[in-house]
């Protein structure tokens, strides 16, 4: 009576111990749905990989493509039962519960391959007599719910094998260099070797330590009968052979990461978060390679001519260094004092005022191609331009800012899809991408948008006498010419918009009114904040990159507006494609005929203007310099038939590039760079033929009108239908043959 007594109290304080820690659990259902973190992986239109985004470096993987070799590994390193107990190894459980009894705290486990998913996917790694309860409650439950082929699932997915891999898709790309599904019994028994002690056992810590792991799992495979015994020893004898390590070189192009993030939250929400996707972008990375080759030679050269190219020697020329204390926040840039150099150490001391901080020359490589030793990098005394990193100068450390940054984008001119993007000259991943993000004063490359308002309104032709003298202007904005050396600038448009001449350029904007021309600037992709004065002509109001491009693209592309496009597809884990954002539809802003008189004054611009240099490109390009007040922001946008392409370059605080620094010298070298290397598989195409609605006409340069019978120096001239002009200019006739000028 008494023992049967005992026996029901006990099995009650059993109940009541099974119902205390059975409260509030997770619901083992949530387990068929759950998703762990997973990679997303960023490629470009060819499969070539540009990027991985994780929390864990995961990649999950159905139990049906795992190879029976991989599923019996683990099993016979870490739960040979499992097909046969329910969840719980009993003995294992018994012997762990007399060490832990015996050491008066939790200390060993005797967990089932349930019980490790249980302890890794719905509770917390504590180890507690509370938490081993409820982990054997769930066990039993998940065994109940679950099959054991979708535990396995879980367990192969979600353990760790050392050097930030989770699951065993993940393992067998990073060891062998290959998927799981293609491992064989000797690679299968390593990393299921691996699970126990990652950094204990893993082959790249210690190799003997790894091969003596896998003999112990393939010696288990053969004595629990999940393997032959020729086949492991044939797998015994196998050499391990590794993959190479994974490099850890800059990203092909992480200027797209924060816009592929943009775009998978826009797509699927926080899930995006979770990964698991593949994005294919439109990035071409042979181009993207030959666009940042293109910037950072640009940059290079710039740092040559301007003495920025160590060994840096103090000068007269030296600008004043900064006094005072450096204040809080990211980009500013100061001129500190070199004050200490140290070999050793690998750095330069340099004070900014008050502040002192540390340069590793090992991250100025830019400014340093022949891997000079700091005393020899710059003289003590020297000045240089540095910021200190994170915007903190209490962080004590700095990097050097000697050299302007650039950005360049290229489009396909018939699908607006972005070939190339460059925000910086470093690819790292993070940086400020200043073709998207930094908004800079187009200078002179937004001169044809107004033009081409002027030519889409009929208000102005290529032929059009436009002022080119500040007198002539209404208002108190009287801007300078460039250069008017000779006394005289350009009058026709075509001239005017060839040589970048400021007033003519003004004028013209007040003729036509800065606000319409403003909403003309929207309708071609410029969203940033436009002012409707004046100043508006000489593109003194900031602008992307990525504005600038879309704008000349529309030129490019007949006159339809595409809005730029990086994202072709998103796979989902499941392996499903998932709907993109809605894309703004393509729009026709301008007739063909308008877009070809477009192309043929910006031709103009390279056969005769200020990008002439450009006439030694094997491929017909059309297109426009820029340069800003003081040479502070350096532009050329333009295009051939098929890639469209803007370049800026400046200082990210705006300072002066320098003297003789302008748009068709300091940034027009690295768009004909890139668009030679973009055009080298490429057949020569020259610019479409005139489309309908186009007349051409004989004219007279200095007046516009048309060219009296055997006038002297008459050039045949482009118009829309019904704008050529019809009044002749006063004859004067010399016996010379009439010009043909290109380009029509």
């Amino acid at each position: 009576m008494a023992a049967s007594t005992l026996l029901g109290l006990g099995l009650l304080a059993f109940a009541a111990l099974i119902w205390h820690y059975g409260q509030d659990l997770p619901r083992t259902s949530e387990l068929k749905s759950y998703r762990p973190p997973e990679v997303t992986r960023i490629l470009a239109r060819d499969g070539t990989p540009l990027a991985e985004l994780f929390v864990e470096r995961r990649t999950v993987v159905p139990i049906s493509v795992v190879p029976n070799s991989m599923k019996l590994a683990v099993l016979a390193a870490e739960d040979a039962n499992f097909y046969k107990h329910e969840g719980l190894n009993y003995v294992g459980i018994l012997r762990a519960l007399l060490v832990n009894l015996r050491s008066a705290q939790a200390r060993q486990g005797g967990s089932t391959i349930t019980q490790q998913v249980i302890k890794n996917v719905l509770l917390t790694p504590e180890r507690t007599f509370a938490r081993k309860i409820r982990e054997l409650i769930l066990a039993r439950r998940i065994e109940q719910e679950l099959t054991k082929d979708e535990i396995l699932e879980l367990y192969l997915n979600h353990i760790y094998f050392g050097h930030g891999r989770y699951g065993v898709e993940e393992a067998a790309r990073y060891y062998f260099g290959k998927s799981v599904r293609d491992v064989q019994l000797a690679e299968a028994a390593l990393l299921a070797g691996l699970v126990k002690g990652p950094s204990v056992y893993s082959p790249r810590v210690d190799l003997a330590r790894a091969e003596e792991r896998r003999s112990y799992v393939l010696h288990q495979l053969g004595d629990k009968g999940f393997a032959s015994r020729t086949d492991v020893d044939a797998a015994a004898r196998q050499k391990i052979v590794l993959a190479p390590p994974p490099e850890h070189a800059a990203e092909l192009a992480p200027e797209v990461v924060a816009e592929v993030e943009r775009a998978l939250v826009a797509a699927v929400g926080p899930q995006a978060n979770r990964g698991g996707y593949t994005v294919t972008t439109t990035i071409d990375p042979k181009l993207q390679a030959a666009a940042r080759a293109a910037v950072r030679g640009n940059l290079d050269a710039y740092a040559a001519r301007r003495g920025l190219i160590a060994p840096l020697k103090r000068g007269k020329g030296d600008p004043a260094p900064f006094e005072g204390a450096p204040t809080q926040g990211s980009g500013r840039i100061y001129q500190g004092v070199v004050t200490k150099a140290d070999d050793v150490a690998g750095t330069l001391t340099v004070r900014v005022g008050t502040a002192e901080g540390v340069v590793k020359l090992e991250r100025a490589a830019r400014y340093n191609p022949r891997k000079l030793p700091p005393s020899q990098f710059a003289e003590i005394g020297k000045v240089v331009r540095v910021t200190f990193d994170g915007g903190d100068p209490r962080g004590g450390r700095l990097e050097l800012a000697l050299g302007p940054q650039s950005a360049l984008v290229a489009l396909d001119v018939r699908t607006a899809e972005v070939l190339a993007v460059v925000g910086s000259y470093d690819a790292v991943r993070g940086a400020l991408n200043r073709a998207r993000s930094a908004r800079r004063q187009p200078a002179s490359t937004f001169k044809p948008i107004v033009y081409s308002y002027g030519i889409h309104t009929r208000a102005f032709t290529a032929a059009s006498i436009l002022e080119t003298q500040p007198a002539a202007l209404g208002g108190k904005y009287r801007p300078d010419n460039y250069d008017e050396s000779d006394g005289q600038a350009p009058r026709r448009l075509r001239e005017a918009l060839a040589s970048s001449v400021n007033v003519a350029a003004v004028w013209t904007l007040e003729q036509l009114g800065p606000a319409k021309v403003a909403e003309w600037a929207r309708s071609l992709g410029i969203t940033s904040k436009l002012g409707a004065d004046l100043s508006l002509a000489l593109g003194a109001y900031e602008v992307t990159p990525f504005e600038m491009v879309a704008a000349f693209n529309t030129f490019a592309a007949g006159g339809t507006y595409r809005d730029p496009v990086l994202v072709r597809s998103i796979i989902g884990p499941g392996g499903q494609p998932l709907p993109l954002p809605s894309a703004t539809p393509a729009r026709q802003v301008m007739s063909e005929a308008e877009a070809y008189i477009m192309t043929s004054l910006l031709r103009s611009v390279v056969e005769s203007g200020t990008a002439k240099r450009a006439r030694s490109m094997s491929t017909p390009v059309a297109g426009k310099t820029g340069t800003s007040n003081a040479a502070k922001d350096a532009w050329f946008v333009g295009y051939s038939t098929d890639i469209a392409c803007a370049v800026w370059t400046g200082h990210d605080d705006a300072s002066p590039l320098g003297p003789g620094e302008t748009g068709g010298a300091t940034s027009l070298p690295a768009f004909m760079a890139f668009m030679q290397d973009a055009h080298k598989a490429r057949p020569r195409t020259d610019f479409a033929a005139p489309p309908d609605g186009l007349v051409r006409v004989l004219i007279d340069t200095a007046t516009g009108r048309l060219a009296p019978p055997g006038a002297a120096g008459a050039i045949e001239e482009v118009f829309l239908a019904g704008t050529e002009p019809t009044t002749y200019a006063e004859p004067s006739w010399s016996g010379e043959a009439p010009r043909i000028e290109w380009p029509f």
